[in-house]
């Protein structure tokens, strides 16, 4: 029953018009409006960081996405309109993968493209999806519904559709959530919903912000479209207004000392990182910057000391610890941790090492959040990586809930490289830990990537992190951008990309829950199902109905 709706030309009309029949919208959806969808997917990179009004500029970018999208006549063009939108976006957005395969892997720059595009296309899928789903939960129910109610469930299934893609896209195959829609939103009207619902939420209202725009310039100045044309602006607009008066409420306190910090970037030329010589330079370079100053917290980059500490320069790790204890000062580097295997044989982890005044032994965050082919090879990929000269290998997994690293009686939670593009974990890693953390570090090394949008996506992502939390982060990177963000998303410091340079600071912990610590992506994923099961469930009363 349902593939024969799908087929039958009498539910194949456009949206939300008036006035619909069979042959208005015939030709509409062409390979011009493809086109036009990948051109907008293209254009929606551009809202993203370093775009200061990218917020509404993405708000623009989706109501002509779901302009176009409400066009479509069937199932197999809704699926192409979101995939190419998705396409667009994508190759525009992660382009720069195509540096650590080619310009440091080696891999021959024509594989290092078609990879780029084969992962690209793989993205869009998800939109792709998104976009499928939208279009069979409104066309399914058409016959048995007045137009009012088709046009607020139009705008509802598309938010819901839409949440549900992104969050299957930051999910599946250990998850891949860069260019969220909700994280252009970072300096745009809808920041304010990151604490309540977080960085999906906000997608989830700026698709139904999008949509209910895009009735009301539809049914604008129409009679018989009067209730939903106003009623879809107040909304919106209230929506939006929303926004802005919750950017306004303070979910956390202040609490502890203020910590004075020096955020180090070494600016170690990526190429040559892992070469003996260059291994000794950057372990001589980070022990001179540390020792410059002193301060309770020195924050270093991802495997700054890319060996196990002890076995590469134990003369370094007695200095730090001689310089701790003399000055007060607390020291967290990215390195190479060493652990046991229940084989007795040693496991590699991609860590964090603290150093305190009087400790003997190391504090150790293990990176639990891997990169796939980066510190492990999926199953049956080995032939992918064997074809990059990169040092890569299979490094274990630490724990999601791990200890804080203690400095002054402010509780660090840390997180390497890009676990920071996972809030559910960070919200998780908050709720589940005993001894609530009050500042967030994120250690990385983006050198990997050149100098291009990444570095500028990851300090957005990160600022989305802060909003969530209502806890500052300090980000210590190679090559930048090294910073110290504000609780409220907004950036205290940060230093020029590709310098060799220390930031100093002072950073306020804060605690206190918001109410994503609490929920996480729950609501937001109970909302996007519920409201696409009970559109297909009502599909399945109007064919009962039909039948009597």
């Amino acid at each position: 029953m349902i593939n024969n709706r799908i087929q039958d030309p009498a539910y194949q009309t456009d949206l939300f018009s008036p006035t619909p029949s069979h042959n208005s919208y015939k030709h509409r959806t062409t390979v011009l409006n493809l086109i036009l969808m990948s051109i907008l997917g293209a254009l929606n990179t551009l809202a993203f960081a370093p775009s200061q009004h990218g917020g509404w500029l993405e708000l623009v970018i989706f109501f002509c996405m779901f302009w176009l999208l409400s066009q479509t006549r069937t199932l197999c063009t809704a699926l192409l309109a979101g995939g190419t939108f998705g396409f667009g976006q994508f190759v525009s957005g992660v382009w720069w993968l195509y540096i650590s395969m080619h310009f440091y892997g080696h891999m021959p720059s024509l594989i290092a493209g078609t990879i780029v595009v084969l992962f690209a296309l793989y993205l869009a899928l998800y939109p792709a999806f998104s976009a499928g789903l939208w279009y069979m939960c409104y066309t399914l129910s058409r016959p048995w519904k007045t137009e009012v109610t088709l046009s607020w469930y139009a705008s509802i299934a598309f938010a819901c559709a839409w949440t549900l893609g992104e969050w299957l896209r930051g999910t599946l195959f250990t998850g891949f959530p860069w260019l969220a829609s909700g994280y252009a939103q970072v300096n745009g009207p809808l920041a304010g919903f990151a604490p309540l619902i977080g960085v999906y939420g906000i997608g989830w209202i700026l698709a139904l912000v999008s949509a209910l725009i895009v009735q009301t310039v539809i049914y604008i100045g129409s009679e018989r479209g009067i209730a939903i044309w106003l009623m879809s602006g107040v909304i919106a607009a209230a929506l939006l207004l929303s926004g802005e008066l919750l950017s306004r409420i303070t979910w956390t306190q202040q609490c502890g000392p203020r910590l004075s910090v020096r955020l180090l970037q070494g600016n170690i030329e990526q190429s040559s990182k892992f070469e003996p010589v260059s291994i000794r330079h950057a372990i001589a370079l980070y022990q001179k910057l540390i020792m410059e100053k002193p301060a309770d917290l020195i924050v270093m980059p991802e495997t700054s000391i890319p060996l196990p500490p002890y076995e590469a320069s134990p003369q370094f790790c007695k200095a730090i610890q001689h310089f701790s204890d003399t000055t007060h000062a607390s020291v967290l580097f990215g390195t190479v941790g060493i652990t046991m295997g229940s084989n007795k044989l040693k496991n590699f982890t991609n860590s964090l090492y603290g150093i305190t005044p009087g400790s003997s032994i190391p504090y150790q965050y293990e990176k639990h959040h891997l990169v796939p082919f980066g510190e492990f090879v999926p199953w049956g990929f080995r032939w992918f990586v064997n074809m990059m000269n990169m040092p890569l290998g299979d490094f274990s997994r630490g724990s999601q809930t791990q200890p804080p690293f203690i400095v002054h009686k402010q509780l660090i939670l840390p997180n390497i490289c890009y676990e920071d593009i996972f809030g559910e974990e960070i919200s998780c890693s908050l709720r589940k830990n005993s001894s609530q953390s009050s500042i967030l570090v994120n250690s990385t090394n983006l050198g990997w990537f050149g100098n291009t949008i990444a570095q500028e996506h990851h300090l957005q992502i990160a600022q989305m992190r802060t909003l969530e939390t209502g806890r500052p982060m300090l980000c210590a990177t190679n090559t930048g951008v090294t910073a110290m963000i504000n609780a409220d998303g907004s950036i205290a410091a940060q230093l020029n990309r590709f310098t060799l340079n220390s930031l100093d600071a002072c950073v306020q912990g804060r605690n206190g829950i918001t109410p994503y610590i609490v929920t996480g992506n729950t609501p937001i994923l109970i909302i996007s199902l519920v409201g696409l099961a009970i559109r297909f469930w009502m599909v399945g009363r109007g064919d009962a109905y039909a039948h009597k």
